[in-house]
């Protein structure tokens, strides 16, 4: 379980298929306090440290399934060495909740359509999958990224979100292109919220 605040910007080292692809990821956090099988968000998606080290920088591996590679950004994009991932590890009880609770099961890609400035921050219009446009609302949450973010407008399968400067400090939002596909995971409450309407219709 995560929350979508984003505590590292990690960078991976190397992808290697094994069957299953692994990929070494370089960290800021102490992989001392990491333990083998531990979760970590990798820009949204929750991956399974398999090994840990400290040479010459501290770095985890992560094994990523088929499965995970066509359901999420990485099967259109591909990671290779050197790209940028949004980091967070897993809250442990006590915790501060700073953003929603995210599970990093990602839902589907989304796609960047426009990339605007409004001041100091950012608009950034995104075309969410068809089936799961209907999950997103005005003032709700989504986790793009794994960022825990704030809708502003949607209008059908499009909505839009506003990065202020810090987020995009902070996170790897500041290197964004149209065009780019976006790891995106729906609101759970928004899920059940819609569970619940589908009951009531008798569906």
């Amino acid at each position: 379980m995560f929350t979508g605040i984003i505590t590292d910007i990690g960078r991976v080292l190397s992808v290697e298929q094994r069957g299953d692809l692994r990929a070494r990821i370089a960290t800021a956090y102490d992989v001392e306090g990491i333990e083998i099988g531990a979760s970590i968000a990798c820009s949204g998606i929750c991956l399974t440290v398999v090994a840990l080290g400290r040479t010459p920088q501290n770095w985890f591996d992560v094994d990523i399934s088929a499965e995970t590679v066509r359901k999420t950004a990485l099967g259109r994009e591909g990671w290779t060495p050197g790209k940028r991932l949004n980091l967070e590890r897993a809250l442990k009880v006590g915790d501060e909740l700073g953003g929603h609770i995210v599970s990093g099961h990602v839902d589907g890609v989304a796609e960047i359509t426009e990339i605007a400035t409004e001041g100091d921050s950012t608009r950034v219009r995104f075309r969410a999958p068809q089936d799961l446009a209907r999950f997103i609302a005005p003032k709700g949450s989504v986790a793009l990224n794994g960022t825990s973010l704030t809708v502003n407008e949607v209008e059908g399968a499009e909505f839009t979100v506003n990065l202020i400067p810090h987020t995009q400090q902070v996170t790897t939002w500041g290197e964004i292109a149209v065009g780019q596909p976006i790891n995106l995971e729906i609101d759970t409450l928004a899920r059940y919220v819609a569970r619940m309407q589908d009951w009531d219709k008798g569906l």
